[in-house]
């Protein structure tokens, strides 16, 4: 679909990071290319995945085995989640290659790395390596020097307000 293939970072404490990537696969999906959407530390269930599930080329996987932040697994918990991990990513990696999807998006892939649930020389070769024209997202907080060096694009969500800051707890439809 494109000459050249970018790598957009979308970072930072602010809500938004997902609501991008879910615009730009929609967006790619709308002009004809295929998509690859992996979702670390996310079980795949949310609105935005049921809705994306209907279209026929975007190919959406999750991983979050426990369902629950990386804070409240037990050490058994956590090597069961490293693993489904490992496996998402080897899985939308490879599909993407596979398929030819234009378009991978590794939803939450900082917090999967700063976790310890997937190696960030992995994702740096994976990224490395790719052909010039497969665009990739990364999303997260915190990416590493690593990540930030090799992004063309990186959009920073700085939050100056939040409800969850007053006690709203993330609502269907909005938040998830």
């Amino acid at each position: 679909m494109n000459s050249k293939a970018c790598v957009h970072l979308y970072c930072g404490e602010g809500k938004g990071k997902t609501t991008a990537e879910i615009g730009l696969a929609v967006r790619f999906a709308g002009r004809g290319g295929k998509v690859v959407l992996a979702q670390f530390l996310k079980d795949g269930t949310s609105g935005e995945c049921r809705a994306l599930a209907k279209l026929e080329t975007i190919t959406m996987l999750a991983a979050n085995p426990v369902r629950k932040f990386s804070f409240q697994m037990t050490d058994d918990e956590k090597k069961q989640t490293a693993d489904a991990i490992q496996r998402t990513f080897a899985a939308a990696t490879g599909y993407a290659v596979r398929e030819g999807a234009g378009l991978l998006i590794l939803d939450e892939v900082c917090a999967a790395i700063s976790c310890g649930f997937l190696d960030e020389q992995t994702v740096l070769d994976f990224l490395d390596g790719r052909p010039d024209t497969r665009e990739v997202v990364l999303t997260g907080r915190n990416p590493s020097e690593g990540l930030q060096q090799r992004a063309d694009y990186i959009t920073e969500m700085v939050k100056h307000r939040h409800p969850f800051d007053d006690g709203v707890a993330a609502r269907e439809g909005i938040e998830w």
